[in-house]
C-alpha cells in the first residue's frame, strides 16, 4: 500500500511539473516560480501535504543540485575560467561588493546573526545563469557585444561558488576557526589542482571518459560526478563544488555529449529540487517577510544593473549595451535557493527559507522584464532629463559562447 501511495504522489508531482513547465513555456518565462509555488502548495501548511514520497523527493533534490553544478561546469573550460579570472576580476569584485553587502546588511537589520548574514549575502549576490541564458536566447542577444561581459560576470560568480560554498558549509556545521580554515584550504587546494589538471591534461581526461555509446558515456559521467560529489561532501567541501569541478575537467566532444545526455536529467531533478525547497517552507511564514523581500529585491535589482553597466563600460561597450547588460543580470534563481537551502537544512534561521523564497519569486519574474526594458526606460529617462538620447551602441559583434538555453 505504501509503495502504491508513493507512486501516486511522485507521479502526480512529475506530471504537475511537466504541465507547469509547458504553461511557463507558452508564456515565455522561467518555470522556477511555478515550481516553488507548487512546493508551497503541497508542503508544510499547504493545501495537500505529501507524506510517502517526501524522502525520495529529498534525495532527488540533492541530485538536482549536483546536476545543476555539473552542467554549469560543463559550460566552461578551465582555460575560460583562468582567462576570465585574469581579465575580469575587477568586475567580480564590484559585483560582490554591490550585491552581497545589501544581503548581509539586511540580515543584521533584521537581528540575524553573522552566519545568517553570510548566507543572505550569497542569496543576493549570485545571479541565475539558467534564467539569464534563456533570456539572452529569447531576446536574440547571444551575439551582442555586451554578452561576453554578462557571461564573464556569471563565470566569476560560478567560480566564486567553489570558495563560497565550503565557507558556508563550515559555518553552518558550527566548526571552529581552525577546522573552518582547514576546510577552506582543502577546497582551494582541490579547486586549484582540478584547474591545473584540466588545463594541462584535459584532453587525457576527456579521452578516458569518452565513449561512442551514449549509454556508457552517461553512466561514466554521472557515476563519476556522484562519486566525486560524495567524496567532497565527506571532506566538508560541498558536493555541489565537487560536481562543478568535474564539469570543468571535461572538455571538447565529451563535454558536449555529456551536456546533451544530462540536460533532461538536470531539468527533471532541478525541478524536483525547487519543489522540495517549497515543501519545507510554510506559506503562512511568507507574508511577514514579504516587505523585507520586496525592499531587498528593489535594492539588489538596482545594484545588479549598476554592476552590469560598469562592467560593460569598462569593456568598451556602448551606452545601450551597458544598460542591456545591467538589466540582464538582475534575475536570481537556482543558486540563491541552493544557498538558502543549506541554511534551512542546518536550521540556522527559521525565516531564511520564506525570505529567500519570496525574494527569488520576485526577481525571477522581474529579471526577464528588466532585461527587456531597462535600456529603453533608461534612455527615455535620460532624454527627459535633457541629456538627449544616448549614443547608439556599436554594431553587435558575433561571439562564440557555450550558453545553456533551457526551455
Amino acid at each position: 500500500m505504501h509503495s502504491a501511495v508513493f507512486l501516486i504522489e511522485f507521479g502526480a508531482i512529475i506530471l504537475g511539473l511537466g504541465l507547469l513547465g509547458r504553461f511557463a513555456g507558452r508564456l515565455r518565462f522561467s518555470p522556477i516560480p511555478l515550481y516553488l509555488l507548487a512546493g508551497l502548495a503541497f508542503g508544510e501548511g499547504g493545501l495537500l501535504p505529501l507524506g510517502a514520497s517526501e524522502e525520495f523527493v529529498a534525495i532527488g533534490a540533492e541530485i538536482g543540485v549536483i546536476l545543476l553544478l555539473l552542467m554549469l561546469g560543463l559550460e566552461y573550460t578551465a582555460s575560460d575560467l583562468v582567462s576570465n579570472l585574469k581579465t575580469q576580476y575587477p568586475a567580480g569584485l564590484v559585483d560582490f561588493t554591490l550585491n552581497a553587502l545589501p544581503g548581509a546588511i539586511a540580515a543584521f537589520l533584521m537581528g540575524w546573526g553573522p552566519v545568517a548574514a553570510v548566507v543572505l549575502a550569497g542569496v543576493t549576490w549570485i545571479s541565475s545563469s539558467g534564467v539569464i541564458a534563456k533570456v539572452l536566447g529569447d531576446l536574440g542577444r547571444l551575439g551582442n557585444r555586451e554578452t561576453p561581459v554578462i557571461l564573464s560576470v556569471l563565470v566569476l560568480e560560478d567560480l566564486a561558488m567553489a570558495v563560497y560554498l565550503p565557507i558556508i558549509t563550515a559555518l553552518l556545521a558550527g566548526v571552529g576557526l581552525a577546522a573552518g580554515s582547514v576546510t577552506l584550504a582543502i577546497a582551494l587546494g582541490v579547486a586549484g589542482l582540478v584547474l591545473f589538471v584540466a588545463v594541462r591534461y584535459g584532453r587525457v581526461i576527456s579521452r578516458f571518459v569518452s565513449s561512442d555509446d551514449p549509454e556508457k558515456l552517461l553512466l561514466v559521467v554521472l557515476g563519476l560526478t556522484l562519486l566525486v560529489a560524495g567524496i567532497a561532501q565527506q571532506l566538508q567541501v560541498s558536493a555541489a563544488v565537487g560536481a562543478f569541478l568535474v564539469g570543468i575537467a571535461l572538455s571538447g566532444e565529451v563535454a558536449e555529449g555529456a551536456h546533451t545526455l544530462l540536460s533532461p536529467l538536470r531539468d527533471l531533478f532541478a525541478a524536483v529540487f525547487f519543489v522540495f525547497f517549497g515543501l519545507h517552507t510554510d506559506p503562512s511564514s511568507i507574508p511577514p517577510v514579504l516587505l523585507p523581500a520586496l525592499a531587498l529585491a528593489v535594492v539588489t535589482a538596482l545594484t545588479k544593473i549598476a554592476t552590469g553597466y560598469w562592467a560593460a563600460k569598462r569593456a568598451g561597450v556602448g551606452p545601450k549595451g551597458r544598460w542591456r547588460a545591467g538589466g540582464t543580470l538582475v534575475a536570481r534563481g537556482e543558486f540563491s535557493i541552493v544557498i538558502a537551502g543549506l541554511a534551512v537544512s542546518a536550521g540556522i534561521e527559521p525565516m531564511m527559507g520564506p525570505l529567500a523564497t519570496a525574494y527569488v519569486l520576485i526577481l525571477v519574474v522581474v529579471g526577464p522584464l528588466t532585461a527587456r526594458f531597462t535600456e529603453p526606460v533608461a534612455l527615455k529617462l535620460m532624454a527627459l532629463r535633457g541629456n538627449g538620447p544616448a549614443a547608439p551602441a556599436a554594431a553587435p559583434e558575433r561571439v562564440e559562447a557555450r550558453v545553456d538555453v533551457r526551455d
